[in-house]
């Protein structure tokens, strides 16, 4: 007989992240998620219930479900990134409730770094604002292959094809100018439940999936093995020990594609080539390691190998470079100069840096570039120009999110200023464009 872990392990597993202005009704949203798929614990939904009463309000605000800081629940708003995990027959899902307000974007950042799929929300009496565009374009950066347009508080204009049409057209068009592969719109209402999981009874015009069923339904890839490999150096092994006297082993977490035993590699910044000798994996030698195992390599020859190497195939490496061209979002309070002495933090690796040049700062209404900015100040989103003290070994961004991105922190105390990604901003326009059926504006 089948046990419920055993079912669950066999289901596939989604990231996902809610974004989109303030009282969008993001919290709302996620809550609806929670409490209609069965997923919210009875003390918990008591303890909301109960907090309600309290506020005055007759009905449980399911947005409570992920408020959970005295702050948020005081002012009706989502200040952290919310991480909740639920699971259907279908599915298993890791949510990140992302805050609406502008000077919370930053926290977008990072709840949407690791999603597979963003759903960003719309005021169906509002429309498409900038912080929409905003979070479209962070989604853009950070190459999240889904986005859904959830048109939220449809209760509000009378479920009304054509508020929904309109907006779905509007967002379409700018997602896709940034390149955005996927985009699927779907009218709800998530304090009345319309469209989340249930379908509404109220739309008999919209004849797509529910939020859930998207979730459950849309195709999700892990797939690192089919990535270019590469194995940023953690630790160096070498007990010198009666047992192991001459044993060398370089620990690491394997960021994408795969190693074989004999397998030849190139030792990066330095470019030494050598062969893998052996693979260790849990106490056990191993002839082929794939990502995300946490491995031990045995290289045949006694390279200066340190924290913060790159071990990558000899004939698939990324090219080493002192000077990185990247598209940051800027995350701190204090402003990006140029000029200014910083830490750049690349997988295992932190190297000293200058940034040399801030190229343009994008303006979210047209995509337009300001140039020249001079400085980028917390949640502006521009091009940089990087020189670091020692070579790095980057790969571009839209070709690996693990080693295509990194961290610029302040070096006096440690504080993360931006998050970086190297190469081409945004996938080229006329590709995204011409990815979009002429016939298909929304994914019905």
């Amino acid at each position: 007989m089948t046990t419920t872990a055993e079912q669950l392990s066999a289901t596939t597993l989604l990231r996902f992240a809610t974004a989109g202005s303030v009282d969008d009704g993001k919290s709302t949203l996620v809550g609806r998620l929670l409490h209609d798929s069965k997923s919210v614990l009875t003390d918990q939904l008591e303890a909301v219930e109960q907090a309600s009463l309290n506020r005055g309000q007759e009905a449980p605000d399911l947005a409570l479900l992920t408020d959970g800081l005295r702050a948020e629940r005081e002012q009706g708003i989502t200040i952290d990134v919310a991480y909740r995990y639920f699971a259907t027959a279908r599915r298993r899902f890791i949510l990140a409730d992302t805050p609406g307000h502008v000077q919370y974007t930053r926290n977008m950042v990072t709840g949407a770094s690791t999603a597979e799929l963003a759903v960003v929300l719309v005021d169906a009496r509002n429309g498409v604002v900038e912080q929409t565009r905003r979070h479209a374009a962070v989604a853009a950066l950070l190459r999240v292959p889904h986005v859904v347009l959830a048109v939220n508080k449809m209760d509000l204009v009378d479920y009304a094809e054509p508020v929904f049409a309109a907006i779905a057209e509007e967002f379409t068009a700018y997602a896709a100018s940034l390149g955005v592969p996927e985009i699927t719109a779907i009218p709800i209402s998530a304090l009345a439940g319309d469209n989340v999981v249930e379908p509404s009874a109220h739309m008999d015009w919209y004849g797509g999936p529910t939020v859930l069923e998207h979730l459950e339904t849309v195709p999700v890839s892990h797939d690192l093995t089919a990535c270019h490999a590469r194995f940023p150096v953690q630790y160096v092994i070498r007990p010198q020990s009666a047992e192991h006297p001459d044993y060398r082993g370089y620990a690491g977490q394997i960021a994408a594609g795969v190693f074989r035993v004999g397998e030849a590699v190139a030792v990066l910044p330095s470019g030494r080539t050598t062969t893998i000798t052996g693979i260790d994996a849990l106490g056990e030698s191993v002839d082929i390691a794939w990502a995300p195992q946490s491995v031990t390599l045995r290289l045949a020859d006694d390279i200066d190998i340190s924290r913060g190497d790159l071990i990558a195939p000899a004939d698939d490496s990324p090219a080493v470079t002192q000077d990185v061209e990247a598209t940051v979002c800027h995350v701190a309070d204090q402003p990006l100069s140029v000029g200014q002495r910083v830490l750049l933090k690349h997988t295992t690796r932190t190297v000293k840096a200058i940034v040399k040049d801030i190229p343009s700062r994008l303006t979210l209404d047209d995509l337009s570039q300001h140039p020249a900015p001079g400085q980028l100040v917390a949640n502006d989103i521009g091009r940089v120009v990087v020189r670091t003290a020692e070579p790095l070994a980057l790969d571009s961004y839209e070709d690996s999110r693990r080693t295509g991105s990194f961290l610029l922190i302040d070096p006096a105390d440690g504080t993360t200023l931006s998050a970086g990604m190297a190469g081409a901003a945004f996938v080229a326009a006329a590709e995204a464009v011409a990815a979009v059926d002429d016939d298909a504006e929304w994914d019905f």
